[in-house]
């Protein structure tokens, strides 16, 4: 169509009549005098404009998707990276949790022998023959070769190898660990020796072994063990709970008693630990101990209801014919 004078004229018309039509349609509402003619061009071009919709529809939902794919997958990484955060926040808070419940218990139990001790974590286990951890502490925190080594339930082992920051600890169940030890009430004493390998295959829980120096001395399942002491407080100091008997050897020599002792110390978990940098200045003997589990309630027997036995009734004697004698007897 060409650009003419003519053509502007009519465009011009039809605007103004378009115009004036929807003016009068919006103010008549629903009593527009426009309104079927509304509802014709909805019927119309209605099917048309859904239609259109559509086939256009998915060409704009893929269009939107395209362009808003590298906001949707910044937002998903933002939200799983905040998500493991607060995963690492949770386990740490966790982990911290347990750990201050470690060293409150480790500082009752020092508190209880008069140990000083240099808290400390175990950051790995020896991989070799030996049965060993290593902790984070070294000669930079005062720590020196020999030192006792013990947890909040009791003896862990001693330091065998010291560098500036981390040591080396030979624990109580390698084969070479041999512990002067003592038994509590008798006061008994015998050496308390390790099984190798934390005792896993070897007895299991019970991965140390008490050898009673006197064969004629009393010992019995139940009775516990502490350490006797070394000579100088090296390489152990008195009182540190060891473990309980839990089963007793007959003598075959007749010269030692052997018994097998559960720990109180689970050598598989190890975590937070202590060193003892200074002994107690008396010998603590039973103070460390964990008090004694109560006595099962005895079971008291209790009367079961006899069958009632019923009133005795004392049997009515009926009156005997009389045996007056008569005159002609």
């Amino acid at each position: 169509m060409k650009d003419t004078r003519r053509t502007r004229v009519v465009l011009g018309a039809l605007l103004v009549v378009a115009l004036a039509m929807i003016t009068i349609d919006y103010r008549g509402g629903q009593d527009s005098p426009l309104h079927g003619l509304r509802g014709l061009g909805a019927t119309v071009f209605g099917p048309v404009e859904r239609a259109s919709a559509s086939v256009v529809r998915p060409v704009g939902n893929t269009f939107d998707a395209i362009t808003d794919a590298p906001g949707e997958r910044r937002r998903a990484d933002r939200l799983a990276r905040q998500n493991q955060r607060l995963r690492e926040q949770l386990r740490s808070s966790r982990l911290d949790q347990d750990r201050s419940e470690q060293l409150r218990r480790l500082l009752g139990t020092a508190g209880m022998g008069g140990y000083r001790i240099h808290a400390a974590q175990v950051i790995s286990a020896g991989q070799g023959f030996e049965d060993t951890v290593t902790i984070d502490v070294g000669s930079r925190s005062g720590i020196k070769p020999d030192m006792t080594v013990m947890s909040a339930e009791g003896l862990v082992g001693r330091i065998t190898r010291v560098g500036p920051a981390t040591s080396t600890v030979l624990l109580a169940t390698d084969q070479t660990s041999s512990i002067g030890s003592r038994l509590e009430d008798s006061k008994e004493i015998g050496i308390t020796q390790g099984r190798g390998r934390r005792g896993l295959g070897r007895g299991g829980a019970t991965p140390l072994r008490f050898q009673l120096l006197d064969a004629a001395a009393p010992i019995r399942v139940g009775q516990r063990i502490v350490t006797l002491g070394s000579q100088g407080q090296k390489p152990y100091v008195p009182g540190v709970p060891i473990g309980v008997v839990e089963r007793i050897e007959k003598s075959t020599s007749g010269l030692t008693r052997t018994a097998y002792v559960r720990p109180f110390v689970r050598f598989t978990s190890l975590d937070v630990v202590a060193v003892v940098v200074a002994p107690p200045k008396t010998d603590p003997r039973d103070a460390v101990l964990p008090p004694k589990p109560p006595p099962p309630p005895s079971r008291t027997p209790t009367a079961t209801p006899s069958a009632s036995k019923s009133p005795k009734t004392k049997p009515r004697h009926s009156k005997s014919p009389s045996t007056n004698p008569t005159r002609g007897d």
